[in-house]
């Protein structure tokens, strides 16, 4: 596809930034489905956060265009073959990885209303309702406010710079690509859904992913992009979880064994399939100490927050303590990811663990430096649940400066969790 010319020709006016209800990360249907199941009556607020508050979105995007795609997202719902496809397919090595009573209920599903309000140069962008229901609009409304915000940057572009802009970003990723392909057993997936420059653009880059990698590509995040293309579906859980089960702890005790409370259910709810730990919602370190020794025969860990060599070194030590082979373990390095990165990161792990790789916004939305005042630079964006039953929610990460909560809670959370200095590192994306 000539996405310039596209791009050109259209002005996006025909173009719905989110086509479907399945464009979105995989792990946000295996963990709805779990919720769907476990915690169906949870009351959630979810809300809009820009971290990086130098990108006036509300000056950038025109409210009554983005009430438009928030409305026509709510005007979806599942295709048959989309059905057909979540309902049959094969994911992770097994039929029917969702279950009929879950599919049921999706297929009959419509999002529930939106909360819209300008505050200064930025959007409030709050839902509330059902945990199942609600904890779907997270993917969608990123996509939504980063694809309007690159469209408000190229509106004025014409033709031709249009399609040196695209020229040159199809070039980066390109040479990205080819310095990955150097990297003997290198395993890597496309991450980029949430915070990508346009849909258009994520599925250009998988592509050129599933040409210039070959097997080292091991598929998508995107559920939509996954059936087009006929690539796997990558994603297990998110922080989500431990968020919303510890605000619903009763007492301090309760706090504590909640993170580990998420993965019991976690592993009822897949037969013990899709076994990695996402260790760091509250401090990767206590996280781990302080795990029931079952957990060690999990299959491994995502990495998403703070050093990510220090967190692998985390885990090695955690394994061996248990009398795990971390050589069998997998982890999982996804946060901020870039080519040097990866490929540090793999030389430093090759033959300790086996090392697999996300890569996100630096794939999907990397065109730093490709307009005047890098206007398309990427920036983040997170939409998280920020209350369950009216209790606040807390992250505290293993990088204070993705820490979210009152303070109030983010102190007695630090506590029970046993949680001491942090590093901090800056937040790329």
């Amino acid at each position: 596809m000539d996405i310039a010319t596209r791009v050109y020709n259209h002005k996006w006016k025909i173009d719905p930034i989110v086509r479907s209800l399945i464009d979105t990360d995989f792990y946000k249907l295996l963990m709805c489905q779990s919720v769907f199941r476990n915690k169906p009556d949870t009351q959630v607020t979810f809300s809009l956060i820009n971290r990086s508050d130098r990108v006036p979105l509300a000056k950038l995007i025109d409210e009554g265009e983005l009430r438009e795609q928030l409305d026509h997202i709510r005007s979806l719902s599942l295709s048959r073959g989309e059905s057909t496809w979540l309902r049959g397919n094969t994911f992770y090595g097994k039929r029917q990885m969702f279950r009929p009573d879950f599919m049921e209920w999706f297929e009959g599903l419509r999002l529930p209303a939106y909360h819209l309000e300008r505050r200064g140069d930025q959007y409030e962008l709050t839902f509330e309702g059902s945990w199942p229901e609600v904890m779907l609009w997270e993917i969608p409304a990123l996509s939504v406010l980063m694809e309007l915000r690159s469209r408000a940057v190229i509106n004025d572009m014409g033709r031709f710079e249009l399609q040196v802009l695209y020229a040159r970003a199809m070039t980066r990723v390109w040479e990205k690509i080819e310095r990955l392909r150097q990297i003997d057993g290198l395993g890597i997936a496309d991450f980029g859904t949430r915070r990508r420059h346009s849909f258009l653009w994520q599925d250009w880059c998988v592509q050129a992913m599933m040409e210039g990698l070959g097997s080292a590509f091991t598929g998508t995040s995107n559920c939509l992009i996954a059936m087009r293309r006929e690539v796997e579906a990558i994603g297990t859980n998110a922080h989500e979880l431990p968020m919303v089960y510890s605000a619903l702890a009763e007492d301090d005790a309760a706090l504590a064994r909640a993170p580990y409370e998420v993965l019991s259910d976690w592993h009822e709810e897949h037969d013990g399939n899709l076994r990695i730990i996402l260790p760091d919602t509250y401090g990767t370190q206590g996280f781990l100490d302080n795990a029931p020794d079952w957990l060690a025969g999990w299959t491994g860990i995502r990495i998403d927050s703070g050093d990510p060599a220090r967190a692998a070194e985390i885990a090695i030590r955690w394994w061996q303590a248990r009398g795990e082979d971390p050589t069998e373990k997998r982890v999982i390095f996804s946060d901020g990811l870039d080519v040097e990165k990866i490929a540090e990161l793999h030389q430093q792990f090759a033959g300790r663990v086996k090392a697999s790789f996300g890569w996100g916004t630096l794939l999907t939305n990397d065109f730093r430096g490709l307009v005047p005042g890098d206007a398309l630079a990427p920036f983040s964006l997170v939409c998280k649940a920020i209350s369950a039953n009216g209790r606040p929610t807390v992250k505290l990460s293993d990088n204070p400066e993705k820490a979210m909560g009152p303070a109030e809670e983010i102190a007695r959370y630090k506590r029970v969790f046993g949680v001491g200095a942090q590093d901090r590192m800056d937040v790329i994306v």
